[in-house]
């Protein structure tokens, strides 16, 4: 095998890591969202993703980015999370093909409820998965980035 061999392995490796250290972190948010307030972690990211806009509310194309979702999903998504009254859409008025999304009340109450689940589960999986020789090295990376805000 040839050094730019080698380069692919590694970049691979490092792939399937950041796969394995997802798929750990997301099962268990999946579990306890689920089952603590009937939210799946999508569901829980688009909520998250509105609260944290400047006036709660984003473009359909901003959302779809943020849940790295496809613009048909997003809109799928949307409709469910619409008719549970957890958010709602409306056009905009400076760009009629624009559609915005925002939070209810009832959605952002139910972020607020949660959001200590999220993170509680979140942390619980991290410290878990620094357990894990093959995850620790990337868990130490995360916890290594700057904050923002």
């Amino acid at each position: 095998m040839g050094i730019g061999d080698d380069a692919v392995e590694i970049r691979a490796q490092g792939w399937r890591v950041l796969a394995a250290l997802h798929g750990h972190i997301e099962t268990a948010l999946e579990r306890a969202l689920q089952a603590d307030h009937e939210l799946s972690v999508v569901e829980y990211t688009v909520l998250d993703a509105l609260s944290r806009q400047d006036g709660w509310h984003m473009r359909m194309r901003q959302l779809a980015r943020a849940a790295a979702l496809s613009g048909s999903a997003t809109t799928r998504l949307v409709t469910r999370l619409e008719e549970r009254g957890l958010l709602t859409r409306w056009l905009c008025p400076d760009d009629r093909r624009g559609i915005y999304t925002e939070l209810t009340p009832a959605g952002s109450e139910l972020l607020a409820e949660a959001r200590p689940t999220h993170d509680r589960v979140l942390a619980g999986a991290l410290a878990e998965a620094e357990q894990i020789p093959e995850l620790a090295p990337l868990v130490d990376a995360l916890h290594r980035l700057p904050a923002s805000r």
